[in-house]
């Protein structure tokens, strides 16, 4: 599918966090994240899952805070129990908007570093259950750090390092089911 239709994203309001001063930022931020393979809450095509190349969708966004040094993306399998990580990637460069289709699975990346997902394997899992339909979420942090974690680092570590660091989120869902 080409171009962006379909391709609606969400928009979340920046999370109020203390500044270095100890002051409350009040000016909220927006981002939003789109991808022109599904529309939010939509069906994720099969090249994206284990039915098909299982490659990664591609990913646009806008609107970052000013103060944004880096970017970090996380794909969740929202109603696995506990949610399963099937992406993380970090350390995209400030002036990043949009991430291509089928981004490489190792370590190092033109612009970023991948870490390891819940399967222990770098880059990108995609959908791939035989149950009724589930969700993915794929969330989006505008940080104010550069977090420089080895590369195949693990969600908590990468989530500990943004602790406190976050300007702003967005989130894309998907949805998933078995394809006959």
């Amino acid at each position: 599918m080409g171009g962006m239709v379909g391709g609606v994203g969400v928009l979340l309001v920046a999370c109020e966090r203390g500044n270095r001063t100890g002051q409350e930022n009040q000016t909220p931020q927006t981002m939003q994240l789109t991808s022109p393979a599904f529309a939010t809450d939509g069906l994720i095509p099969s090249e994206f899952t284990c039915d098909g190349a299982d490659r990664s969708p591609a990913l646009n966004w806008d609107n970052p805070p000013a103060e944004t040094k880096s970017f970090t993306l996380v794909l969740t399998h929202l109603d696995a129990s506990p949610p399963l990580i099937h992406w993380v990637l970090y350390d995209l460069p400030p002036d990043t908007r949009s991430l291509p289709a089928a981004i490489p699975t190792q370590p190092f990346l033109t612009a970023g570093v991948q870490g390891k997902n819940d399967f222990g394997q770098y880059g990108y899992r995609g959908p791939c259950l035989p149950e009724n339909e589930q969700r993915y979420a794929f969330k989006l942090y505008a940080v104010d750090t550069v977090l420089d974690l080895p590369p195949g680092s693990a969600y908590p570590d990468i989530m500990a390092a943004l602790a406190g660091q976050v300007l702003a989120e967005a989130e894309l869902i998907g949805r998933y089911s078995r394809q006959p």
